[in-house]
């Protein structure tokens, strides 16, 4: 009896660890969610407010939200898009995606992270991040 509640045992961990790896697949993986809460008076979408960060160096895919995404920036920095000069990403400049728009796309250049205060408001059980090639 001992063999197979070890066997049981490991086959719930793979699972459980197989889906935390399909969960942060869709997820952007410097993200800090602070909070999350149903939407009022709109069954079926949630706010969910979060800290993003990008270190120099890392990219950041092409992607869209199912829903709008709004925020601003506390730490700017210079990103590249593909074929294109390195531009500056101001400190308290606004961020404003609108739903299912493709953004992102670029690799931070800069010497600092890019360090981003975002709310989204999404449908309720979708990927929060969607990743487009």
């Amino acid at each position: 009896m001992q063999p197979i509640r070890l066997a049981l045992k490991s086959i719930a961990c793979c699972a459980l660890f197989a889906g935390l790896l399909s969960a942060t697949a869709q997820d952007s993986p410097g993200r800090t969610e602070m909070k999350r809460a149903d939407l009022s008076g709109a069954p079926g979408m949630e706010v969910i407010s979060s800290i993003v960060e990008f270190k120099p160096g890392d990219e950041v895919g092409r992607h869209l939200h199912h829903g709008v995404e709004s925020g601003y920036i506390l730490q700017g920095t210079k990103v590249q898009y593909p074929g294109k000069e390195a531009i500056a990403l101001e400190t308290g400049a606004p961020i404003l995606n609108l739903r299912d728009v493709v953004h992102g796309g670029y690799k931070v250049v800069g010497d600092k992270s890019l360090k981003l205060f975002t709310v989204h408001v999404v449908d309720k059980g979708k990927p929060l991040y969607e990743y487009v090639k």
